[in-house]
């Protein structure tokens, strides 16, 4: 009888390893900070890193409505300044060191949709100062995502916008920004990007120090171009095909050195994030991290020291319920690092 049971014991054993390490593995991430509620409905946001210092960096997000806003909470989640009476404000991004008048200016650049504007912001004071009439002479306008880049060797700054829909080709438009007048505006230099035509593109992102954009193709794929306007206007991937439960959302890069790091992508129905290497996306997706937030479709992360609360970064991320979610990228890491050594 006691072999029979040692027998068993050792039959069931591995069952037990697999649901311990199956519990580990799909264990949902709590986060750090939950912040106050907005009136309406979060939808996306950006982080602002506070040169003098960084642990008074604030989170900018937007309050997605027709009489919308634009909230910046500090890293405890508090709200401490707002831009409200805004139609419809849907994405935010941020891009530094912009000369206006003269002066070196931090802007924050958000989507209107329903004045087909994209509204530009002084940081931190969020005060406006320029605005940007959007997909002018189409038909189908409605801007929503929206991403900065900084070109690295001019110091050019552009706003990539995206609208609710739009054609199989040149369904983005790139603006380059400049002084008029005292106020910040934009001339389209370029239009570009591939759409399936399956349900629309909200979330862009720009890798600054390696040249890319990316773009959520919702129930497609993310595509990748080249950044730089210069360059051609051809597709050079799309990955994340198949990894979704539905709609592929919010997208977010963690640089961990020059050229490596992790790009994060929201898999909304899943309430969870792909996790794909920024060197190279087509070793597919490396791990899949379920996370309290619900419905993400906007998210942002730095790898910046924000002190003692975020030493290694924050990942931020939009949350059902009017809020944002502020994690520790530490914990993010590990279980980052702990499904890549799983799936191994």
């Amino acid at each position: 009888m006691k072999n029979i049971h040692y027998i068993l014991a050792l039959s069931v054993l591995p069952l037990v390893i697999n649901c311990t390490r199956q519990k580990e593995i799909i264990e949902k991430l709590k986060p750090t900070v939950i912040t106050e509620t907005v009136v309406h409905d979060t939808d996306d946001p950006a982080i602002w890193i506070n040169p003098q210092d960084a642990s008074k960096s604030i989170v900018i997000g937007t309050d997605k409505d027709t009489d919308g806003g634009l909230y910046a909470f500090d890293l405890n989640g508090k709200i401490i300044n707002k831009v409200v009476g805004l139609k419809r404000p849907n994405n935010v991004d941020i891009e530094y060191g912009f000369m206006l008048n003269g002066k070196k200016t931090d802007i924050a650049a958000v989507t209107e949709r329903e004045t087909n504007k994209v509204k530009l912001y002084a940081l931190p004071e969020l005060k406006e100062v320029g605005e940007i009439s959007v997909f002018e002479g189409e038909s189908e306008r409605g801007p929503m995502g929206i991403s900065m880049y900084k070109n690295p060797e001019t110091g050019d700054i552009f706003v990539i916008a995206g609208r609710k829909s739009g054609p199989s080709d040149g369904y983005l438009w790139q603006y380059k920004l400049s002084e008029k007048n005292g106020s910040i505006t934009g001339e389209v230099v370029r239009k570009f990007g591939k759409y399936s035509g399956l349900k629309e593109i909200e979330s862009i992102a720009v890798d600054d120090e390696m040249g890319y954009i990316y773009y959520s193709d919702e129930q497609f794929g993310v595509h990748k171009y080249y950044a730089d306007p210069g360059k051609d206007n051809e597709e050079l991937s799309v990955f994340g095909k198949g990894d979704f439960k539905s709609d592929v959302e919010g997208i977010s890069i963690y640089p961990t050195s020059k050229g490596k790091g992790y790009i994060l992508v929201s898999n909304q129905q899943n309430d969870t994030f792909n996790v794909y290497s920024r060197e190279d996306q087509s070793k597919g997706r490396i791990a899949e991290i379920p996370v309290s937030t619900l419905e993400s479709d906007g998210s942002e992360v730095t790898n910046v020291n924000l002190g003692p609360k975020f030493p290694k970064g924050v990942f931020v991320a939009m949350s059902n319920g009017r809020v944002f979610h502020f994690y520790d990228w530490r914990i993010v890491e590990k279980a980052i690092k702990s499904a890549v050594k799983t799936n191994k």
